[in-house]
């Protein structure tokens, strides 16, 4: 790593995911999505496992998807999500992700332990409506370490943020993953050119 005028810059991808600042990030890992992601048994056993060896050196924030109270939705959320369920209406959208809800659960296989954080957020940005960044900012963590679902939503827009933010973002290709395999596949594309992208084997 090199001191240019007071700042860290890091060197290799060994330096940036040193766990003394870095933090592990289990985005939107329920079972409303991951009933419905193309791979399944591989990405829970390949997200298990990596959550696993990073547990015990870094924080490990999950994510959930949490509704904003009834009537607090933006104009522009009741439009996505008629487009999304191919409803004319707002009152004929089904539940997304009720408080109480199996659809909201994280999976048993992946849940998380009493030292971990859950964090509960009303938008595709980790930043949005959260006390993530002063979370992250307290804890001298300079890199964020993104798995989850969906890769080209949630994820994507997350690590460009934290990209912005002047975090270190880094994607673990393997622990990601979407409904949509083609989209999946072409935002890894696109990310692997503003932000890291590696496998979990590198990681840790």
């Amino acid at each position: 790593m090199k001191n240019v005028n007071g700042v860290i810059v890091y060197e290799n991808v060994r330096e940036v995911v040193e766990p003394q600042h870095s933090c592990l990030i289990v985005w939107d890992v329920q079972n409303g999505l991951v009933d419905r992601i193309f791979n399944k048994d591989e990405f829970l056993v390949n997200l298990k496992s990596l959550i696993e060896k990073l547990r015990k050196a870094m924080p490990v924030v999950y994510t959930m998807i949490t509704p904003v109270p009834k009537g607090f939705d933006s104009s522009w959320r009741y439009y996505s999500m008629m487009k999304r369920f191919n409803v004319d209406d707002v009152s004929k959208l089904p539940p997304f992700m009720a408080i109480g809800s199996k659809e909201r659960e994280i999976p048993e296989i992946v849940k998380p332990q009493p030292a971990d954080i859950v964090l509960e957020k009303p938008a595709a940005s980790i930043f949005i409506g959260t006390n993530f960044e002063y979370m992250m900012r307290n804890r001298g963590i300079t890199t964020l370490i993104f798995t989850g679902i969906s890769t080209e939503i949630g994820v994507e827009s997350s690590a460009r943020d934290a990209s912005n933010r002047g975090f270190y973002p880094v994607i673990v290709s393997d622990c990601v993953s979407s409904p949509d395999k083609a989209a999946h596949e072409r935002s890894l594309e696109n990310l692997a050119k503003i932000v890291i992208v590696e496998k979990s084997a590198n990681i840790g």
